[in-house]
């Protein structure tokens, strides 16, 4: 009990919080401790600001795993009561499941520490998750949702990632080298710093009108196909 009054604690919530209260804490807290928004000569707040940013991560997981069991728990206690009440024989049909055609990913039980090189993530559900300093290159994220993810310093390199829902997702100095990035959802993202040299970004959606709403401060663009169609020099 203690570890766990510890992580609501770490995220500022009384014993007891919601899932939406969690998530929301959460979001505040990234927000605030966001590397980017600390002064990049100053080396001692940014390994701070790092340092904390992983702490509220693994609170949030660790409260939204247990919130998931609780769920699960619950669920089975339903289940378990209502065949006690009825004396007829039942036929039991499996739950629909869906599933991305094609994909060999299982959702349900790979962890997300994982060396994801070369896999086959198509049309996963990666929202929110921490995948900081991953190794994902050559990985097939086709129309997976990415948004509000975090991918601090990960490795894309020629990864697959069309149509992708990249929304308000951390790509902080991730390697994007040679990734497909065609008709990804990049608006609200964070590239700074990013290795883009080569990338083909035709049809990414980037802002609304004439406006960019995408962080591309520091990003190296060098030989990359703009959304435009253009080649960035």
């Amino acid at each position: 009990m203690k570890e766990l009054e510890k992580y609501y604690k770490v995220l500022g919530l009384e014993l007891g919080a919601s899932l939406e209260e969690i998530n929301q804490a959460y979001k505040d807290l990234a927000f605030i401790w966001h590397p980017d928004r600390i002064p990049k000569d100053n080396q001692r707040l940014l390994e701070k600001a790092v340092a904390k940013l992983q702490e509220i991560n693994h609170a949030r997981e660790q409260l939204r795993s247990l919130e998931s069991d609780q769920k699960s728990s619950r669920q089975s206690k339903s289940k378990s009561s209502a065949r006690s009440t009825t004396q007829s024989t039942k036929i039991e049909h499996p739950q629909p499941t869906w599933e991305y055609p094609h994909s060999t990913y299982d959702r349900a039980r790979r962890p997300y520490y994982e060396d994801y090189g070369n896999a086959d993530l198509r049309g996963a559900n990666l929202k929110e998750k921490d995948l900081s300093g991953r190794n994902m290159a050559g990985a097939d994220l086709s129309e997976a949702d990415l948004s509000d993810s975090f991918l601090h310093k990960v490795n894309l390199e020629a990864a697959i990632l069309y149509r992708a829902n990249l929304f308000r997702a951390n790509l902080l100095q991730a390697n994007l080298r040679r990734a497909n990035l065609q008709q990804a959802k990049l608006i609200g993202a964070d590239l700074s710093g990013a290795d883009l040299r080569e990338a083909d970004l035709r049809g990414a959606q980037v802002g609304f009108g004439n406006r960019i709403m995408v962080k591309l401060t520091g990003a190296i663009l060098t030989g990359a196909t703009l959304p435009d169609g253009r080649i960035h020099s």
